[in-house]
């Protein structure tokens, strides 16, 4: 039960004019958006997120509703970052060959765990596609923002694609497609293996919300070798989940 001082707090809070609510929250905007931007390439700019972002917080302020049970912040957040993901998919910020990269050592990873029964090492990861080490993790480095799901993953070649048929079905989500309990199983068998330090990575930056340079502080390393990093953590769970993702 709220206490009379918490309860006066919250009252305030839900009672705030539009205004209030936008000047008050324009720093979870940005705090979102150098969160966010953190897995990004270098070409998305902070201050475009965060403009998207005061959009989604002036959008959420006018159409908030006090009565509805939920704090002001937790709606905001939704639609701040809801705003910022729109933008992202209305521009190629992956380019295409980083893209194409990035499924060549997918499908590298998935072929060699199949052989070794084990996660391979980066090396051997280089090596299976005739990469020199160097030139392997520069690719990794140039993926930053490479993601675990992606809209594309749905899609179909052709004009209707299955991204077209959930939107256009509001009952339909490409993500509960996956929310099955061989779909999760399946994730939490593939984060229990990876590397220790892969795990830390992604542990610091998805559980404790560290940004890249404070995790290479912890770990005692450079930002681009965390991004490095990040990005093979997620290839290594993207390869694990090849058979739940549809074909391309």
């Amino acid at each position: 039960m709220l206490s009379p001082r918490a309860l006066n707090l919250y009252r305030q809070t839900q009672a705030s004019t539009e205004e209030d609510r936008v000047a008050a929250h324009a720093p979870l905007v940005k705090r979102i958006a150098y969160h966010m931007v953190s897995r990004l390439p270098a070409s998305v700019e902070v201050e475009d997120l965060i403009q998207v972002g005061l959009m989604g917080l002036m959008e959420a302020a006018r159409n908030f509703d006090p009565n509805a049970g939920v704090q002001f912040e937790t709606f905001a957040t939704q639609r701040i970052r809801g705003a910022m993901l729109d933008e992202l998919r209305h521009v190629d910020w992956m380019p295409r060959q980083v893209r194409r990269n990035m499924r060549g050592i997918e499908a590298a990873t998935h072929q060699l765990e199949q052989s070794l029964g084990r996660a391979p090492t980066e090396g051997e990861v280089a090596k299976a596609m005739d990469l020199p080490l160097e030139e392997y993790q520069h690719m990794l480095g140039d993926a930053r923002g490479h993601q675990l799901l992606y809209y594309e993953d749905f899609e179909e070649e052709g004009e209707n694609s299955r991204l077209d048929i959930y939107a256009a079905d509001h009952a339909s989500n490409p993500l509960e497609q996956l929310s099955d309990e061989g779909f999760r199983k399946t994730l939490i068998e593939g984060i229990v293996d990876l590397p220790e330090r892969e795990q830390l990575v992604m542990s610091l930056y998805y559980e404790e919300e560290l940004n890249l340079k404070e995790i290479g502080a912890v770990l005692g390393v450079s930002e681009s070798r965390v991004c490095q990093l990040h990005s093979q953590a997620v290839v290594r769970l993207r390869a694990r989940l090849q058979d739940w993702l549809p074909p391309r």
